[in-house]
């Protein structure tokens, strides 16, 4: 079943190890990780299902890693000394696979132990009190937000039949072009795009973010539309209590930490 649901940025600039220097521009995030990570532990979560960005997607399908253990580093970012390594849910994984294959949904496995960073970050963050939980990896495909939507929805049918303890966390950051120190620099797009995902949350309605224009969504230089979209179908029909915690970009990129507690 699912019992606790989030959405949590993935900057490596979280980690002491490699953001020291800024750890206190983001003061307002890591203290909303911290009370997800608290949760997290009292809702006795058992199974981390992770939608995360970064990894390998496929145009027309949605993916799951299906490897019997994963390991991550953050080498690229420079911080030689940290690896996260987490158990697979695989015979969830599977199950999920068949069932979504039933349903005549695009759902294809991929095997590698290697996590991404988006996937790494969130892990290092919430699990330091976290006991004997496994981890379900999912990437995203390239549709829209629609299909990421119904696709949620079908999962939401898996997850709600175990007798596991799930959480469902949306690894996303949001817009890249928010200012004109921005990665991207700034865009008229970006601003609308992180406001539509804090309207999808505080309302609970996600046609907030499903009825976004293509462009707005394109030129936000966002990676979290997917993720969050298909966090969103998860929630259908569920009785829960959603709270943005904090929402800063002090570096021009979105970070939003959101949580939602499920009755």
């Amino acid at each position: 079943m699912i019992v606790f649901a989030a959405i949590v940025p993935h900057s490596p600039l979280l980690l002491p190890t490699i953001g020291k220097e800024h750890q206190s521009k983001l003061a307002q995030t890591l203290a909303a990780y911290q009370e997800i990570e608290q949760a997290l532990y009292l809702a006795k979560a058992e199974t981390l299902c992770i939608i995360a960005p970064h990894g390998p997607r496929y145009p027309d399908s949605f993916s799951a890693n299906m490897a019997g253990s994963y390991q991550g580093t953050l080498k690229s970012f420079g911080d030689f000394s940290t690896t996260v390594k987490a158990k697979s849910d695989y015979m969830l994984i599977d199950r999920a696979h068949r069932k979504m294959r039933e349903e005549g949904l695009p759902f294809t496995l991929t095997s590698s132990e290697e996590l991404d960073y988006s996937y790494s970050i969130p892990i290092i963050l919430l699990t330091a009190h976290l006991q004997n939980w496994k981890l379900f990896p999912i990437s995203p495909s390239m549709m829209d937000g629609k299909a990421h939507y119904e696709f949620g929805r079908q999962l939401k049918r898996v997850l709600h039949a175990e007798t596991r303890r799930v959480a469902v966390i949306a690894s996303a950051d949001l817009s890249h072009k928010l200012t004109a120190d921005s990665p991207g620099g700034p865009s008229a797009e970006g601003p609308k795009f992180d406001e539509a995902v804090k309207q999808a949350v505080q309302t609970k309605d996600p046609n907030h973010l499903l009825s976004l224009p293509l462009e707005v969504i394109e030129n936000s230089g966002q990676c979290g539309y997917r993720p969050i979209t298909t966090l969103l179908g998860t929630l259908e029909n569920t009785n829960y209590e959603p709270k943005v915690l904090s929402y800063e970009a002090p570096f021009g990129v979105g970070y939003l930490v959101a949580k939602y507690n499920i009755g």
